[in-house]
């Protein structure tokens, strides 16, 4: 087994972009979903409602990070990787409120504009400390804008087996995974507590449940029922359409693709 892609989205519900190697750090993976961005009420917005976010791309370039518009590059704006106008605000994202720092006045201005009402980009500070689900996160992990934790894995081969019971295939974006797995079962990963990428340990703390997000195609930007509806039809545990397995990290490092998974236990 395999780690055969490794993805991130430094702004939550924006593009992803595929590594080739990435740092893990207590948040998750480096850059990963360190920005957010806001409405009026300092609330977290994602596809979930404006669908559109799904066609602006980020990039990591030198200076900062470039958002663009995918049908129109050009259409871009650079955001710093510290903060410009740096006010300190407490952000609402699910039923956490974190501590965060707005980024730049032209960030809000073009994520306004195409986005169509008034908007905020904010950072992540190292400082923040957003704890994961104690529920599930046995040591007080900490996690960036993401859902719930640090981490998501899943196999090639369960988007493979799902590819087979749909009309239309998807392509792994869809679950905004940060590691893909390649030559194991389908849905072997719902078996694994313990496992090892290279060198660094993560322990599988708890099933994903997924929402309306990934009936949002990112490629167009419309929503339709699926995959909701036929993962629903196998993949319903206890009220929730369960695919891919959140992680915390055990130690850190650097993982690399075509880096070997073992599991542990």
């Amino acid at each position: 087994m395999r780690l055969s892609e490794i993805w991130i989205y430094p702004v939550k519900s924006l593009g992803g972009i595929r590594l080739k190697e990435a740092k893990t750090e207590n948040k998750g993976l480096q850059y990963d979903r360190r920005w957010l961005i806001i409405d009026d009420n300092n609330t977290f917005i994602t596809q979930r409602v404006f669908h559109q976010m799904a066609l602006i791309d980020v990039s990591l370039e030198q200076d900062g990070l470039k958002i663009f518009e995918r049908n129109d590059p050009q259409n871009s704006i650079t955001a710093a990787y510290e903060p410009v106008s740096g006010e300190n605000l407490t952000v609402k994202i699910w039923d956490d409120l974190a501590e965060a720092v707005t980024v730049s006045d032209e960030a809000d201005q073009w994520l306004s504009a195409q986005i169509g009402q008034n908007v905020r980009l904010v950072m992540m500070p190292e400082s923040t400390e957003r704890k994961a689900d104690p529920k599930y996160a046995k040591n007080g992990e900490i996690v960036s804008f993401a859902d719930g934790y640090p981490f998501l894995v899943i196999s090639q081969a369960s988007l493979d087996d799902l590819n087979t019971r749909l009309q239309e295939p998807i392509s792994m974006v869809r679950f905004r995974p940060n590691f893909v797995i390649s030559e194991t079962a389908p849905f072997e990963e719902d078996q694994w507590k313990r496992i090892r990428i290279g060198e660094l340990d993560f322990e599988i703390v708890k099933p994903c449940a997924r929402c309306v997000l990934t009936t949002v195609d990112p490629a167009t930007g419309q929503k339709g029922p699926e995959p909701l509806k036929t993962l629903a039809s196998y993949r319903r545990v206890n009220n929730k359409v369960l695919f891919g397995q959140n992680l915390v990290a055990s130690n850190f490092g650097v993982v690399k693709e075509g880096d070997v998974l073992e599991v542990i236990e």
